[in-house]
């Protein structure tokens, strides 16, 4: 990765963020709430999280222009929403969980 990427990188996220502040306050909670846990346990498959984000941001910028508040867009289950957008992507969890699954098996033949 090059400085030039780097610098293109910081400056998309830059404007990534000033769309999420541009957004209603209850938007913005529930959609930092969101970013935490999928830079937690996010979908490992996609190099550029901020694809999955943006599109977020969309769908919110959608909800709020039609004067709908965030629940009523995403569901009272936030984490249901969230892991519906994900549930065909492994995750940091899934990885977790095969490699306690690996070191839990034995070789065969001697177990």
């Amino acid at each position: 990765m090059s400085i030039q990427d780097i610098i293109e990188g910081k400056k998309k996220w830059r404007a990534h963020m000033a769309r999420v502040k541009a957004l209603p306050k209850d938007y913005q909670i529930v959609y930092k709430e969101m970013q935490k846990y999928f830079f937690k346990v996010g979908p490992v498959e996609l190099t550029d999280t901020t694809g999955l984000l943006s599109g977020i941001i969309d769908f919110f910028e959608e909800g709020a222009l039609l004067g709908k508040g965030v629940l009523e867009v995403t569901g009272n289950d936030v984490a249901f929403f969230c892991d519906e957008l994900i549930k065909d992507s492994k995750t940091y969890a899934d990885l977790y969980q095969q490699s306690i699954d690996q070191e839990g098996k034995s070789p065969a033949g001697n177990g």
